[in-house]
């Protein structure tokens, strides 16, 4: 809660200083906190079904998407394709956490078959970033059963995802080999790379306090030239780094970090907390080279994620599962 008001406040000084428009910002909070508490309360009354229905929810969203008013009214292709990519990591991981967390084999099975199946959703609606993560989440889920340091994984996960920042930031500075950028740049598209120079000089004209939250479209000269609609840089880093400066950057790594923290220390069995993670981080990564996080959906469904990968569940729960183990009935411990 504490970090969460950071963020609210320090979208109001910057956008005092600079003339912005905190509402985006404060609404955004206002979606991951709710969301997570109410994570946090149907992953313990409901640990399996909570995020079974969840995964359902994210795969309807995901082909829904481009017709409903979860999506901003400004949003390009660009967004939306990261947005069904995000959607369908999230199913996955929650698909998985519900099998992970299930105690009869049956019902188990039924879970990762429909893991599987966003997974077989994700070609069918031809997005590539989503079939990939969610290849990548799925795998993820299958290794956590043989890891047994969870703070290891998580570790290599938050590696994964300063890679992915890190990445987006060498690309908009022009820092890389000529090939590797000509090929990244080929796949990232000539208009989204533009709109990344675009949000790291504005970071460097203003360092400290950026140039006010929601102000991106009004002072990019590619926003102005292009005939697609966009107030977004389509990175979440370079567009806090534009609109909020240096700190809003570290506010936005250190809820990723506590959110890693969190999972660390969650009372959950140790394969739904990596699953969780793997899920989130996917997320984070997709939001690092797109617009995913502009949209209601991928931000509540995160939330959810992460509040129901946290949440003590009152009924029985193995602390520690294994995916070669058995789960014991409660009977069988008594």
């Amino acid at each position: 809660m504490v970090l969460l008001a950071a963020c609210s406040t320090w979208s109001v000084i910057t956008a005092t200083a600079g003339a912005g428009r905190p509402e985006g910002v404060l609404l955004a909070v206002l979606a991951v906190a709710a969301a997570y508490a109410c994570g946090r309360i149907c992953g313990a009354l409901l640990p399996v079904s909570a995020p079974g229905v969840g995964a359902v929810a994210g795969v309807s969203l995901a082909f829904l998407l481009p017709h409903t008013r979860l999506m901003p009214q400004e949003a390009s292709p660009l967004g939306r394709d990261g947005a069904t990519a995000a959607l369908l990591a999230l199913a996955t991981g929650a698909a998985c956490c519900a099998a992970w967390a299930a105690r009869r084999p049956a019902v188990r099975l039924v879970l990762r078959l429909a893991a599987v199946g966003v997974v077989v959703t994700a070609a069918v609606l031809d997005s590539t970033a989503g079939l990939a993560v969610c290849v990548g989440v799925l795998l993820c889920s299958l290794a956590a059963a043989r890891m047994g340091n969870r703070g290891l994984g998580l570790a290599g996960l938050g590696l994964a995802a300063a890679l992915s920042a890190g990445m987006t930031w060498a690309v908009a500075g022009g820092v890389l080999p000529d090939g590797l950028e000509s090929s990244l740049e080929g796949q990232l598209t000539p208009y989204r790379v533009l709109l990344w120079r675009d949000a790291l000089d504005m970071a460097q004209a203003h360092p400290a306090l950026g140039a006010g939250p929601g102000r991106f479209g009004e002072l990019s000269p590619t926003v102005a030239e292009s005939f697609v609609p966009t107030g977004r840089p389509h990175s979440a880093v370079l567009q806090q780094a534009a609109e909020q400066g240096v700190v809003g950057v570290a506010l936005l790594g250190a809820v990723f970090c506590w959110l890693l923290y969190a999972l660390w220390r969650s009372s959950r069995p140790t394969p739904v907390v990596l699953t969780a993670g793997a899920a989130l981080t996917a997320v984070a990564a997709l939001a690092t080279v797109g617009n995913a996080l502009s949209f209601t959906a991928v931000t509540v469904g995160a939330g959810l994620l992460a509040g129901i990968a946290t949440a003590r569940p009152l009924g029985w729960e193995l602390p520690e599962e294994t995916e070669g183990a058995g789960v014991p009935s409660q009977s069988e411990v008594a």
